[in-house]
């Protein structure tokens, strides 16, 4: 799934920790040769003013699970520890990506759940194999997104050649850089991670709650080590039959909906931002601005591609739209660059965690699955999505483009079907463009006993914790008593979407802004 590597909100995360060589038992499931040495985990204090009782550690594990013995990598973890009598077990917790760092998560999972709720886990964040404060942490070009890059758009050879220099030149850095991890760095060797981290923590089995990305990663945890899963909360689910060449395609239909979403919605305050009253006129000026910026990047920082990279994240999350409204109307009306720098800078630009995230991103999603490596394909597909979506067709084509060239081979993606699990609970919005509806109602199917809660007319990533009410009680009852709602139809239980946001000078008061924050720790997670 698409994912922007833009800077993940949250504060930084100190580690420390030492480490107690403590024999491995093997799981059932798996050889006594993939059985690794695990370390057990020494926590200290880590405190951020958003988290005040956060600890770190780290733990060794295998870079190759078939060699436990050989090369070591570390895995960087938080804990907000439990304060009540009743214990429940760690929740582990995952923002997606692949590539997201979820030191921070743990500290917003544990402060937005109930107090109650959240007293009786143990939240534990950790940075995926090669992310953030794990070592070692990928980079394998940086600056890969420094502005101003080619137009998106190969409407000429001349760009299109372009391009994919660009997606090559990255795909052989990585090669080069880190030929040794590249082939370790995957979703099943992540999984295996977290089998490790649960038997560092000396627990027989975890709680573990994803978004995006990391609802695939549950999942094939859970087909991995089905007796090792206690609650399972999986929410804006990526379709695991799509993994992942198939999956991209459809997110491009589904956020240029997101982007006539937000015409629409500039439409409705035109006595605020005065670009008109008819949607398809608003999306004309949209497309006008795209060109003039093709030709006349403004600040000489935002060309057509970095405009893209700035309306993409109100796909994910409609708390963006005043912000992008007022970016887009200041342009339109007063020709004003400097608002497309600011937001550039604000929402898009890209640093050193950024360059992380996108090598991880590669990583995972060129190594998990087949993607077409004849370009003739790749050009024929997305020309296709183009005529009918254009917004984000092409710029998510280049995203993706290093797996069409890729060093290592792909695997085959694991068949998440699954009837060995106790009650899982599933979140996901009709309109959600990066995990499309059909996912969660996909992934409902797969796993046998599962409960699908719907944000019916909901459009954004990552819905629980993100201020809906009738959302986030399903949620707390399950982690609670491991409850979840039962019906007859596609949906076990539909809430209603919380309310668009209003213009700017009331963005701040409106629920969303909630969701705006985890939005921020997801990094506009896919």
């Amino acid at each position: 799934m698409r994912r922007s590597a833009a800077v993940l909100c949250g504060a930084t995360v100190v580690l420390a920790g030492t480490l107690t060589a403590a024999p491995a038992s093997a799981d059932a499931s798996h050889s006594a040769k993939t059985a690794a040495q695990v370390a057990k985990v020494t926590w200290k204090k880590c405190a951020t003013d958003d988290s005040p009782t956060m600890q770190c550690a780290s733990v060794k594990v295998p870079l190759d699970y078939a060699k436990p013995k050989g090369k070591q990598i570390t895995l960087a973890l938080s804990r907000v520890p439990h304060t009540a009598s009743k214990y429940q077990g760690p929740l582990l917790v995952n923002p997606g990506g692949p590539g997201g760092s979820g030191l921070s998560l743990a500290g917003f999972v544990a402060s937005s759940l109930p107090k109650e709720v959240a007293a009786q886990y143990d939240v534990i964040g950790f940075d995926p194999r090669g992310v953030g404060e794990s070592k070692p942490a990928l980079d394998c070009k940086p600056g890969h997104f420094d502005p101003v890059r080619p137009d998106s758009v190969p409407s000429t050879p001349a760009i299109e050649k372009a391009n994919l220099a660009r997606a090559k030149s990255f795909a052989q850095a990585c090669g080069t850089k880190y030929k040794d991890v590249l082939p370790y760095i995957n979703t099943v060797s992540a999984v295996k991670d977290m089998d490790s981290i649960r038997k560092a923590l000396g627990a027989k089995k975890i709680n573990y709650f994803g978004y995006s990305y990391g609802t695939y990663l549950g999942a094939v945890y859970a087909k991995l080590f089905p007796e090792r899963v206690r609650r399972l909360v999986l929410d804006s689910i990526v379709d695991p039959t799509g993994v992942w060449y198939d999956a991209n395609i459809k997110q491009d239909y589904a956020f240029d909906k997101r982007h006539k979403a937000l015409m629409a919605w500039i439409a409705k305050y035109d006595s605020t931002y005065k670009l008109g009253t008819d949607p398809k006129k608003i999306e004309a000026k949209w497309y006008a601005m795209r060109a003039a910026l093709a030709k006349k990047p403004a600040g000489g920082k935002v060309g057509a591609s970095e405009l893209e990279d700035i309306f993409i994240p109100g796909g994910y999350n409609n708390a963006y739209w005043p912000t992008l409204a007022e970016t887009f109307a200041a342009y339109v009306n007063k020709n004003d660059t400097a608002a497309l720098v600011k937001a550039y800078d604000n929402i898009a630009a890209i640093d050193a965690s950024g360059d992380n995230g996108y090598s991880v991103y590669t990583s995972v999603q060129c190594r998990d699955a087949s993607w077409p490596r004849d370009w003739n394909q790749w050009r024929k597909d997305n020309w296709a999505v183009y005529e009918k979506a254009p917004f984000m067709a092409w710029n998510n084509a280049w995203y993706n483009a290093p797996c069409a060239f890729w060093p290592t081979k792909s695997q085959k993606p694991v068949n998440v079907a699954n009837s060995k699990l106790p009650p899982v609970l599933l979140f996901q919005a009709t309109d959600d463009a990066a995990t499309p509806y059909q996912g969660g109602v996909t992934m409902n199917r797969l796993l046998k006993g599962s409960s699908l809660v719907v944000e019916q007319g909901g459009g954004n990533h990552g819905i629980t914790l993100g201020g809906n009410a009738c959302l986030d009680k399903h949620l707390a009852t399950y982690l609670t008593n491991g409850k979840v709602p039962q019906g007859s139809g596609t949906a076990d239980a539909v809430c209603k979407k919380l309310a668009d946001p209003k213009p700017q000078a009331a963005a701040a008061k409106t629920p969303s802004a909630a969701g705006k924050a985890l939005s921020g720790i997801l990094g506009f997670g896919g």
